[in-house]
C-alpha cells in the first residue's frame, strides 16, 4: 500500500474514531455549576419547561442551534437538566426529539413536563407533516429523564382545531398543563389568542370543548401555578415581549390582570417563564440572549432569578440579575 493510500486510510479511521467518540459523549451526563446567569453557557437554551419531582429541580428546554450571523429559529431537539440545590446541574443525554414525532415535521418548540400517578407526560410544540402550522403533541416516560415515546401516535392539537378566533399558522403552541387539587388536568396554550381545555385522566385526550380565554395584550407562553387560594396565568405579552400576569380564584377564571411582572429579558424579542416552588422558595425560570458574542433572539440561554409574592398575593416585579441563585 502506497504511503497516500495509508494516509487515506488513516485519515478516515481518525475521522471515525472522532464522530464515535462524540456520539458516546452525547449520550453521558455533563455535570456542571452555574456561574450566574445565563445558567447553561456552553449551549444556546430556550423556552424553559419546569417542573419538580422527589427533591430535584427538572429543567425542559428547546436546544437553538440557529448558527451566527443567520438569524431564524433552529431547534430539533430538547434538553432536560436537573439540580438538587440549584447551583450545580447536570445535563442528561437528549430525551426527545421533534422527529419522534412520526406525524410531525420538525421545529422543537416550547413544551412542559408534568407527573401524574408515576407517568411523566411532556407536551411539546411541534410543526405537523400533514395539517399546516404548529400542532401540540404528547410523550410519556416512567423517569423524568425519559426515554420518552409519543403516546398518541398522533398530535393532541392541531391548527384546524382553532380557527374561529384567528387564521394564523402558529397559534397552537406553547402548552402548559396544571392538575388542580380535585384531580382535574388542564391544558392551557396559545398564541394571540389563549385557549385551555380540560384533559382526561389518562392525560393524552381532550375532556370537553376547547375554551377561549382572553386576557390583555396577551402573545404567547401562558404557565398556570398555584398558591395558597390563587390561581396565577402569566404569559408572554406583546413584541419584544414581557412578561405580565393575572390573577383568579378559579383555575378557568375570571382573570384579573395584575400587570407586568418581567421585563424585557436582555437582547432577546421573546421570552418564555416559568414558576416554580422549590424547597421553601420561589424562582422564576426564563431566557435571555445574554452569552455574548452571538447570544440573541436566535440564541437563547436559560436563567433563573428568585421571585416574592407582596402580602395580597400579588407578585413583585422580577429583578432579572447577572449573579442569578446564589
Amino acid at each position: 500500500m502506497d504511503r497516500f493510500r495509508v494516509n487515506k486510510v488513516r485519515f478516515w479511521l481518525i475521522s471515525f474514531v472522532l464522530v464515535a467518540s462524540q456520539g458516546l459523549s452525547a449520550q453521558k451526563d455533563t455535570t456542571f455549576v452555574a456561574n450566574g446567569n445565563p445558567i447553561i453557557k456552553y449551549k444556546y437554551t430556550a423556552d424553559p419547561g419546569a417542573m419538580v419531582h422527589d427533591g430535584k429541580v427538572y429543567i425542559y428546554a428547546g436546544h437553538d442551534e440557529c448558527p451566527p450571523p443567520a438569524e431564524h429559529y433552529l431547534l430539533n431537539d430538547w434538553c432536560v437538566f436537573s439540580s438538587s440545590d440549584m447551583k450545580t446541574w447536570t445535563e442528561h443525554p437528549v430525551p426527545l426529539k421533534a422527529k419522534d414525532f412520526s406525524w410531525a415535521k420538525g421545529e422543537a418548540w416550547a413544551s412542559q413536563v408534568i407527573e401524574r400517578d408515576g407517568k411523566f407526560y411532556w407536551y411539546v410544540t411541534v410543526k405537523h407533516k400533514d395539517v399546516p402550522g404548529k400542532s401540540i403533541g404528547v410523550a410519556v416516560a416512567d423517569s423524568p429523564l425519559g426515554p420518552f415515546i409519543d403516546a398518541r401516535g398522533s398530535a393532541l392539537i392541531t391548527n384546524d382545531m382553532t380557527t374561529e378566533r384567528t387564521k394564523i399558522y402558529w397559534d397552537d403552541i406553547d402548552p402548559t398543563v396544571f392538575i388542580d387539587d380535585d384531580g382535574q388536568a388542564y391544558l392551557y396554550w396559545g398564541n394571540t389568542q389563549c385557549y385551555y381545555a380540560r384533559l382526561k385522566k389518562n392525560m393524552i385526550e381532550l375532556d370537553g370543548p376547547i375554551v377561549y380565554v382572553d386576557l390583555p395584550r396577551f402573545t404567547e407562553a401562558p404557565w398556570i401555578h398555584k398558591r395558597g387560594d390563587w390561581y396565577y396565568l402569566s404569559y408572554a405579552s406583546e413584541f419584544p415581549e414581557k412578561i405580565c400576569y393575572a390573577m383568579s380564584r378559579s383555575i378557568t377564571g375570571p382573570w384579573e390582570y395584575k400587570g407586568i411582572l418581567n421585563e424585557i429579558a436582555g437582547n432577546s424579542n421573546t421570552n418564555h417563564q416559568a414558576i416554580i416552588e422549590f424547597k421553601g422558595d420561589w424562582y422564576f425560570v426564563y431566557h435571555n440572549g445574554g452569552i455574548n458574542p452571538a447570544g440573541g433572539s436566535y440564541r437563547r440561554s436559560v436563567c433563573i432569578d428568585r421571585l416574592y409574592y407582596n402580602e395580597d398575593g400579588t407578585m413583585k416585579r422580577i429583578q432579572m440579575t447577572t449573579e442569578g441563585v446564589q
